[in-house]
């Protein structure tokens, strides 16, 4: 072999009998002798709602011989990309929000502020923690998607603001991010309303977003030399985000002329819970392949969600109504059965992102995605021995069960984010950082 200084580009195609071809990534499109890149680090959560069936949940054994249960069965074909953790919790606060307390701890490690008004409290998610320190390298810092969406009245904690169950996500103490439920909507966030993803029509949206972000800049700017200081205040967060804004098209310019995988926009919501499920997962894997974000969240259901999976499952109860099985075996049976469908689901992302190219490895090998619950028994909602499984190449050495006991789950958190280059001392009601090893 002959080396060279020269490197093909990355958008050559190879033309013949009418029709053309976008190559894959070559190791000759990497100049010779050029230091390779470090690899992309990206992390996923997904949250199912109102906690677990934990007999059919927890392995037996720990450590690397642990057999896998009903539930993680769908998980076994990933062994080597997985982890189960088990003994981390989340700490019990006073009173009755027991389904608030665990969507908003779950990535927070702080309880949520009592109050059915305008003003909730809570604290900063791990995943929005990454997003301000990484998410300026992508168009989209983060992206929070679910499966439903938020508008239930009264189907919340008594006393407590729905948005509590309806996010995981918190960009302030103050500030729930709103999770996307329509796929449509997702889309022209991640890739514009131009009705696919062709290049051609991203780049003539983009060129309109810039030319009215222009003026609305030099209009606000000239606004600001006429108003009173605690305007001021408000006209500078303003202009902050439109200044993010304004990054986030230039990185959308940036990459107009990427060669993307072929998807055109949803036009609404699935009526299959599962097809509906498959395609928020496949528009994940696409944001992550074409590198619109690094960081995702993403919510089964809500918390007290009252959805029925008898198509998928057989099962004729609602999925918040079966967790409070009263120790009913067959409403137990039922509830377990729930909880394996979601595992399979969750299987089903875990195959699109192993099969995705990302460089010399897959998407699966460069990140992590927790997935699991705030709460563990349904029926008495537990904050203790929480279900959480950890997939991907940054868990290290997978295949295996850790136990530990009575672990602050905002530990986990602080390991994760030192995988993905944040380090952070403390997160909510955290000791210290988790030993995966």
């Amino acid at each position: 072999m002959i080396v060279t200084k020269k490197a093909l580009s990355r958008r050559t195609i190879l033309r013949g009998l009418g029709a053309s071809l976008a190559l894959p990534l070559l190791d000759s499109m990497t100049p010779a002798f050029a230091a390779a890149p470090s690899p992309v680090r990206r992390f996923g959560a997904v949250y199912v709602p109102n906690g677990f069936e934990m007999s059919r949940w927890t392995p037996a054994a720990e450590g690397a011989g642990f057999e896998f249960t009903a539930t993680l069965k769908p998980l076994e074909m990933f062994r080597d990309r997985l982890l189960v953790v088990s003994g981390l919790n989340v700490a019990r606060n006073a009173g009755t929000s027991v389904h608030s307390r665990a969507s908003t701890r779950w990535l927070t490690g702080v309880p949520p502020k009592e109050g059915q008004t305008a003003s909730v409290l809570a604290g900063v998610s791990m995943d929005q923690i990454a997003a301000k320190a990484i998410g300026h390298e992508t168009q989209l810092a983060s992206l929070e998607l679910s499966l439903e969406p938020s508008d239930f009245a009264g189907a919340c904690d008594p006393g407590f603001s729905c948005a509590y169950t309806s996010t995981v996500s918190w960009r302030s103490e103050t500030t729930p991010l709103p999770m996307e439920h329509n796929p449509r909507a997702a889309f022209e966030r991640l890739f514009g309303d131009g009705g696919s993803t062709d290049s051609a029509a991203r780049l003539a949206r983009s060129r309109r977003d810039r030319s009215i972000l222009d003026s609305v800049v030099e209009e606000a700017n000239r606004l600001n030399r006429t108003i009173g200081a605690g305007d001021r205040l408000k006209m500078n967060e303003y202009l902050d985000a439109v200044r993010d804004v304004e990054r986030r098209i230039q990185k959308a310019a940036e990459q107009n002329d990427q060669e993307l995988p072929p998807m055109n926009q949803p036009t609404e919501v699935p009526a299959s819970y599962e097809q509906y499920a498959r395609l928020m997962f496949d528009l994940q894997v696409l944001a992550y392949q074409t590198d619109r974000t690094r960081i995702a969240t993403f919510m089964m259901g809500r918390e007290l969600s009252g959805r029925q999976y008898y198509q998928e499952t057989g099962v004729p109860d609602a999925h918040h109504p079966i967790s409070h099985h009263g120790g009913d075996s067959e409403k137990l049976a039922g509830y377990a059965l729930i909880n394996a469908f979601h595992t399979r689901l969750f299987s089903y992302y875990l195959g699109r992102l192993q099969e995705t190219p990302d460089g010399d490895a897959s998407l699966l090998d460069r990140m992590v995605i927790l997935y699991g619950s705030g709460m563990s028994d349904g029926n008495s909602h537990s904050p203790n021995d929480l279900p959480v499984v950890l997939a991907g190449g940054g868990v290290g050495r997978g295949g295996r069960h850790l136990k530990f006991k009575e672990t602050p789950l905002p530990n986990l958190h602080l390991t994760l984010l030192d995988w993905l280059g944040v380090p952070l001392e403390k997160l909510g009601d955290s000791t210290g950082a988790l030993s995966l090893v």
